[in-house]
């Protein structure tokens, strides 16, 4: 778990390479697909670059095509718009001279205000024989569904995770890194004898497009509860969405996915 913790972190320092581009280098993975997580954690920390002083709001991405594990990703990026409490990213990751996602940050000031929410009561955290090795995932995770089995449940996950002790400015990317890993094989649940085990087997998946949006400041280093649902797959795609809550019950985040699910003969 140390290496691997330890890589992620290393692939979250950007380096400048040019007027507002950045340069990350990629995660060492056991198979040469650029992992979608690593981009948007890495997104995340190119827009704070480049509108300092404010925090991610939200963040549109769109997966153009396939990257490879084994090269570092450019980030070249501007600010159409920067104002006292608001900003807008704009962020192309290329490798080489393909671009492989392009996304639309939007950054804000955390200010004081009216704070209300509505939200289910939490579950109780699951016991240590729960725990979920997840690949990908240097975390701790904890859930009482198996996205490895191949047995019919419904289409949602409670899913908690922790990170070990981080800096808790790295928080908004470790949860975007976290938000791309589980949400197709949600939506694989309902369907019988099959798995996330099986991709690349009985079928092909790949994310499309991914959104985040941060409520409120949060941290990793504490539990997590990454509350998840698919209410819909079809046409060789699937939709999920999920809530994340600190183990106080504070809604922090939001995500939304939709992806290639292609079904072979």
């Amino acid at each position: 778990m140390t290496d691997r913790w330890t890589d992620l972190l290393d692939c979250l320092v950007l380096k400048p390479v040019g007027d507002q581009a950045y340069e990350g280098r990629s995660q060492q993975l056991p198979y040469h697909r650029l992992y979608g997580g690593q981009l948007l954690a890495q997104f995340v920390q190119a827009a704070c670059l480049t509108a300092p002083g404010k925090a991610v709001k939200s963040l549109h991405t769109v997966f153009v095509r396939e990257g490879s594990s084994e090269e570092p990703v450019r980030y070249t990026t501007d600010c159409p718009h920067q104002g006292r409490s608001f900003a807008t990213v704009r962020l192309e990751a290329a490798q080489g001279h393909r671009t492989v996602a392009v996304a639309t940050a939007s950054m804000h000031t955390w200010e004081d205000g009216p704070d209300r929410q509505t939200a289910a009561p939490l579950p109780d955290l699951p016991g240590p024989e729960h725990a979920l090795s997840l690949d990908l995932l240097p975390f701790q995770a904890r859930s009482h569904a198996d996205l490895d089995a191949p047995a019919v449940g419904p289409p949602t996950l409670d899913l908690w995770l922790r990170t070990p002790p981080v800096a808790p400015e790295l928080g908004p990317a470790l949860l975007a890194y976290a938000t791309d890993l589980t949400l197709i094989g949600t939506a694989l649940r309902p369907v019988d004898g099959l798995s996330q085990r099986d991709a690349g087997g009985a079928f092909a998946s790949a994310v499309t497009s991914h959104t985040v949006w941060f409520h409120r400041p949060l941290r990793t280093d504490d539990w997590l509860l990454l509350r998840q649902r698919s209410p819909l797959a079809a046409h060789g795609r699937a939709y999920g969405l999920g809530d994340v809550l600190s183990r106080q019950g504070a809604l922090a985040a939001a995500f939304t996915q939709e992806a290639l699910l292609r079904f072979r003969d």
